[in-house]
């Protein structure tokens, strides 16, 4: 049962009195779960009043009310599942609970299971995250020979996360396919998603992909940040739009193709700062990202990790996927 962990999401907003709070909690955090998921959680102190945002793979981002500070613990209310074929029917609810032991950042996950009245718990300690880095010279890196990522003949190099979801990942005339019969933009399906075996450090990635007419897909950073890859004009736009940071760092600009033609992307990650170009036009210019987006396999900024695509969303079409990395 511990799958229904992979979707709880959450960001929480709390205010409440910063010395309730033990101090070693402050900050961000790679969370270090049971099972294995990934997690993520920021602990803040804004003029006196506790924030708290927490991230298990996937979901919403939406605030969640009802944080509490008791006893030296933080107390957060997850996402509530309800059956759709029943209306008031709970399958789970989920809760976390985060103190301090020895010092270090501990945790538990829970959820329940009302019909059958069982319960589970996915205990987790924190990871410090170190503070962002100040913004680099990119006229100054070094940077290695390319990697060619995909050999336009196979799938050598890559394997999905999840072995036991549908694999509809092929290759066709040369292009990297995904294929399933999801056509809503809902976060997750039957459908697996696609990462390379290797893990990478900072980049420079140059990489086409063919997008249809309000279809969905995406392309995460070292497993960390995902470069959104929807159409021009789909109803995703903005902070969600293509050429976005999913929901980090806003585009500054649109030079996205309509669906259904080829577009290219350059994205460069050094030191926690991207860059990304569409089309030949700079959407984000070297901006800091502080956090991971949701759907991430890895959640510690400091470690190496896969470049990863979205398959459980839509179909979609890549190519050319090349990879540079950078000399330190």
């Amino acid at each position: 049962m511990k799958f229904l962990l992979s979707f709880i999401f959450i960001m929480a907003t709390l205010s409440s009195v910063a010395s309730h709070v033990p101090e070693e909690l402050y900050g961000d955090w790679s969370l270090d779960l049971e099972s294995n998921e990934a997690g993520w959680l920021r602990i803040a102190d804004n003029e006196g009043e506790i924030e708290v945002s927490m991230m298990v793979n996937v979901g919403s981002i939406r605030p969640l009310k009802g944080v509490e500070v008791k006893d030296g613990k933080i107390k957060v209310p997850l996402k509530t599942y309800r059956d759709k074929g029943k209306e008031g029917g709970i399958l789970s609810t989920n809760r976390a609970e985060i103190w301090s032991e020895d010092g270090k950042l501990t945790g538990i996950i829970f959820t329940h299971f009302p019909k059958g009245n069982q319960s589970i718990e996915d205990p987790f300690y924190g990871i410090a995250i170190p503070p962002m880095p100040p913004e680099p010279d990119l006229s100054k890196v070094k940077w290695g020979k390319p990697i060619a990522l995909f050999n336009g003949i196979d799938l050598t190099g890559w394997e999905v996360r999840r072995p036991q979801k549908i694999n509809g990942w092929s290759v066709e005339d040369g292009n990297l396919v995904n294929t399933t019969p999801k056509t809503d933009f809902s976060a997750t399906g039957a459908y697996a998603n696609l990462m390379t075996v290797t893990n990478f450090e900072d980049f420079k990635l140059h990489i086409e992909f063919n997008i249809g007419k309000d279809r969905n897909s995406g392309i995460y950073v070292r497993g960390l940040y995902e470069t959104q890859v929807v159409d021009r004009d789909s109803r995703m736009q903005g902070l969600q739009g293509v050429g976005s940071i999913f929901g980090l760092v806003e585009r500054t600009e649109n030079p996205a193709y309509e669906g259904g033609k080829w577009q290219t992307y350059e994205i460069t990650l050094v030191d926690r700062h991207m860059t990304v170009v569409l089309n030949g036009v700079t959407t984000v210019d070297n901006q800091p990202v502080s956090g991971p987006t949701p759907g991430a396999v890895n959640t510690h900024p400091m470690l190496p990790g896969p470049i990863y695509l979205q398959g459980d969303h839509t179909s979609v079409k890549y190519r050319n996927i090349l990879l540079t990395p950078r000399i330190k």
